[in-house]
């Protein structure tokens, strides 16, 4: 039996299972299938599958969705078959192809949920990917939330409507492609995985082994960096949630006492007080900034946190200076402003 967590599964659920046709989603399904058959202990739960075509590998993606399809019938699993225009979608938005076939997954995904089609939407992460993921977002210089990674169940926020679940994020790669042979089951082979151009496969086929001869146990090393780099995040926005309403002023003073505040929320402002942010420990300051921030609709680079820091007169920057009426231009079109008292954030979306 393959290893699977059933933490976030629950007795009853419309579980729905994506898959590809790959290793690890054909293995999840019928770990899945299996677990739900057993006599006793049994999931207790309604499966059925997803699978979307991204039009983007021609006959081998038309030959992945007929694998699929097959593999269902057998297993006498319902499927969801959702096409999406990738080629399209890349042309209008200018992502690459693998930020649109994740963003088109995951609307179809997202779909299924908002419209009551599912309770959970199941995916086949594994803990290779786990390890992939945080070293990715570590090469990119990822904050803590950054390094979190892949989460085990995650609550879509719009619409807040079911889940999406990941019980495979504990197995290895090797562990699926061993219970597969032992059940002599095939599974469909991506041939853009094998594609170095892409980042994940790069990491995946050259720097991963690398790595590997200095810490042979490297995957479960970064997947515990994400485990712990969750655990902190969601302590650290507690103890946000509690503070910023007391650090956080809207909108900016004017004469005589009060505070000017616009009701366009295209022009949203918001202000904290420079000595209670001094008061601050510097962990604290820099997600103050950046709760701030986001409560605008931006998000902060290290880089610019570190220059409203010194903005405030909190640290030094060699182009930022401190003094009353500085402004700094950030990008999401956020405005920082300092006066005496203050540090003024707004965002102008005209």
């Amino acid at each position: 039996m393959l290893p699977f967590s059933r933490e976030y599964l629950r007795p009853g659920d419309r579980l729905c299972a994506a898959v590809s046709g790959g290793a690890d989603s054909v293995a999840l399904l019928l770990a899945l299938h299996a677990a739900n058959r057993q006599p006793k202990e049994s999931l207790g739960v309604v499966l059925s599958a997803v699978h979307v075509h991204h039009n983007l590998r021609g006959a081998e993606a038309d030959a992945d969705a007929a694998f699929v399809a097959d593999l269902c019938t057998r297993l006498e699993v319902s499927l969801h078959r959702i096409d999406a225009d990738a080629p399209a979608h890349i042309e209008a938005t200018g992502e690459s192809m693998e930020e649109a076939a994740r963003n088109l997954r995951y609307a179809a995904f997202h779909s299924l949920l908002a419209t009551n089609q599912a309770d959970a939407i199941l995916t086949a992460h594994t803990l290779d990917d786990q390890a992939e993921t945080v070293l990715m977002k570590l090469l990119r210089g990822a904050w803590t939330d950054g390094l979190s990674a892949i989460h085990p169940v995650l609550i879509p926020e719009k619409p807040k409507t079911g889940r999406i679940i990941r019980p495979l994020l504990a197995t290895r790669r090797s562990q699926i492609e061993t219970y597969l042979r032992d059940l002599n089951q095939p599974w469909r082979e991506d041939s853009s995985n094998a594609d170095t151009h892409h980042t994940r496969n790069r990491v995946r086929h050259e720097l991963m082994p690398l790595l590997r001869t200095f810490n042979p146990n490297l995957d479960q090393a970064l997947a515990n960096i994400a485990e712990l780099a969750r655990d902190e995040e969601s302590r650290w926005q507690s103890e946000i949630a509690r503070l910023l309403p007391q650090l956080l002023l809207p909108g900016k003073p004017v004469r005589g006492g009060g505070r000017s505040v616009s009701t366009n929320p295209a022009n949203s402002a918001l202000s904290i007080e420079i000595e209670r942010l001094r008061s601050l420990d510097p962990a604290l300051r820099r997600r103050v900034l950046r709760a701030a921030a986001r409560q605008l609709g931006a998000r902060l680079s290290f880089e610019e946190t570190a220059r409203l820091l010194a903005l405030c007169g909190l640290q030094r920057h060699p182009t930022v200076t401190s003094r009353n009426g500085a402004i700094l231009q950030l990008s999401n079109h956020l405005r920082a402003e300092r006066s005496i008292r203050e540090l003024r954030l707004s965002r102008d979306l005209h």
